[in-house]
């Protein structure tokens, strides 16, 4: 390595390191602010708000951010050396502008390389602890947005509810139905169930039954009854964070239960599973973009750069949510959705990299 790999290298690693630390510092502390009276009433200790809660929060954001700050860090200090026609130098002095990305592509490599060991072996135990204090600290609720929620609890037993009140623990209209075959042999309406969570059973209310035997048609009705099901309320909505939970393992387990459940929740799972390896290989994308923009000297100077910057991070964090959105509710499959943002910046990168003074 030159002189001039290890000064870029060096410069890279140190803005990227400081710049994740600013950004945590100031999303801890709108945190703090808007959480403080919470912690305070539920007696939070304040060993775990920060040496567990926080650390978990910052692991998380530094991690999800990764590819942004990567971006901001390229332009700052590579649009200094531009200004002060360094670039230039170094490019008059026989080196190329290709040999003059290996340092920023070593260092983005060790990034990568870090996000990926984070994404899929460290944050996931992280986010664990991080969960559990919110529950036990700050969110003791969560609400169920869904409806028209289907679960199947076996082959052919099929259970729907239109809408859950997490809170009271009810899910309403209530529908069972136990199919042979294409045939359909029972089916159970009610107006609401309960989950009973001593019992562990649910408690159906108005419930009207229909069946269907070799003798003909009956029917039944009952004001409540108490039955258990394979199911419990959290199986129908569990908080968004709880997916990134889960370790590799889980996480395929959970997209197999899910499929076997036919919720659909498994595209979600999914769209988390490519994500965490998609978002990684975004630094390498945001870096061939950086380096194109901020090697070419301005009139404005980093300004111009920074404001750059800004505008196609925010396109970038844009694109990548509505591709999210479209792999849950339009269809695009989550492998599609995942890396699509990656595509089209790669592309946008390829061509400021052509454009960039050689």
């Amino acid at each position: 390595m030159r002189i001039l790999d290890r000064y870029i290298i060096r410069h890279f690693l140190s803005t990227f390191f400081l710049m994740v630390a600013l950004f945590c510092v100031v999303a801890v502390v709108f945190d703090v602010a808007e959480n403080l009276e919470r912690l305070i009433d539920n007696d939070a200790p304040w060993g775990l708000v920060f040496g567990e809660y926080y650390l978990s929060f910052c692991l998380a954001l530094g991690n999800m951010l990764s590819a942004f700050i990567v971006f901001l860090t390229i332009l700052l200090f590579t649009s200094r050396l531009a200004q002060r026609s360094e670039i230039i130098a170094v490019l008059a002095g026989g080196i190329s502008f290709q040999r003059l990305m290996r340092p920023y592509l070593l260092a983005s490599t060790l990034l990568v390389i870090g996000s990926l060991v984070l994404a899929h072996f460290i944050l996931p135990a992280s986010n664990q602890r991080k969960l559990d204090f919110e529950v036990e600290y700050i969110h003791k609720e969560f609400h169920i947005a869904e409806q028209h929620l289907y679960r199947e609890l076996a082959p052919g037993t099929i259970v729907y509810m239109r809408s859950i009140n997490a809170g009271r623990q009810v899910g309403y209209r209530f529908v069972l139905e136990q199919w042979e075959g294409d045939q359909l042999r029972e089916k159970w309406m009610a107006s609401k169930a309960r989950w009973i969570e001593e019992d562990q059973t649910w408690r159906v209310s108005n419930l009207r039954r229909r069946w269907w035997d070799a003798e003909g048609e009956h029917f039944e009705k009952v004001a409540v009854l108490d039955t258990a099901l394979a199911m419990s309320i959290d199986d129908f909505g569990q908080r968004n964070e709880a997916m990134s939970t889960l370790g590799r393992r889980e996480l395929k387990e959970a997209i197999a239960r899910e499929k076997a459940r036919g919720s659909g929740g498994e595209r979600l799972l999914q769209l988390e599973r490519h994500t965490r390896t998609s978002n990684a290989f975004a630094i390498y994308v945001m870096t061939l973009i950086g380096v194109s923009v901020a090697s070419r000297r301005q009139r404005g100077g980093t300004g111009i750069h920074l404001l750059i910057g800004v505008v196609i991070g925010f396109v970038y964090v844009f694109s990548a949510k509505l591709t999210s959105v479209s792999a849950i509710h339009a269809g695009v499959p989550p492998v599609v959705a995942a890396w699509t943002p990656n595509a089209l910046f790669g592309l946008l990168g390829i061509f400021l990299y052509r454009k960039a003074p050689k």
